[in-house]
């Protein structure tokens, strides 16, 4: 199966805490680490806007995405939510395997 690098941005940590934990709890993903706060500027609605927000790198496989992305939706707070996967097609082998055998377990 082929491990993706899925992004998504949340305003508080709190967010980011209950997204990752829901998501390898339903072994969804392997694991989700949570980055420190981040200045985000942005276009939204013709305006520019700024905030402060955790990026979620989650590690996952194609396999698991549309639950994924389902339940990031679900449990996420803003009207447009970022979801970005990103194949990756290098990595040291062990890790990959890992993170596929963990969530199929």
């Amino acid at each position: 199966m082929s491990v993706i690098l899925v992004l998504t941005n949340v305003s508080t940590l709190e967010d980011a805490k209950i997204i990752a934990h829901n998501l390898v709890s339903k072994k969804l993903c392997a694991c989700v680490n949570i980055t420190s706060k981040c200045h985000s500027v942005y276009s939204w609605q013709n305006k520019i806007e700024e905030s402060e927000e955790y990026t979620l790198l989650i590690k996952t496989n194609t396999d698991k995405y549309i639950e994924l992305e389902q339940t990031i939706k679900a449990l996420h707070k803003y009207e447009l939510p970022e979801i970005i996967a990103i194949d990756i097609t290098k990595g040291l082998p062990a890790y990959l395997n890992w993170i596929n055998s963990t969530i199929l377990t």
